[in-house]
């Protein structure tokens, strides 16, 4: 049990760092690709959900990281 949590841990972390990595100042990182027309407001869009799976996974995050130290 504690390998696979360790394992989920692992993983989490990744994708959190990569997460956070996209967020960058204005017109970098990832809303700087150009993957909406900014016309269409879609950048916001994007921001935003970009924030929210951020939040997600870092709450995962947290909690894991509880589990851990319950199962060690």
């Amino acid at each position: 049990m504690v390998v696979l949590v360790s394992v989920w841990h692992i993983l989490t972390s990744i994708a959190l760092i990569v997460l956070v990595l996209m967020h960058s100042g204005r017109d970098t990182g990832f809303s700087g690709f150009g993957f909406t027309p900014a016309s269409q407001g879609g950048q916001h869009v994007v921001e935003r959900n970009l924030t929210r799976l951020t939040i997600v996974v870092g709450i995962i995050f947290g909690l894991n990281t509880v589990a851990l130290f319950y199962l060690l």
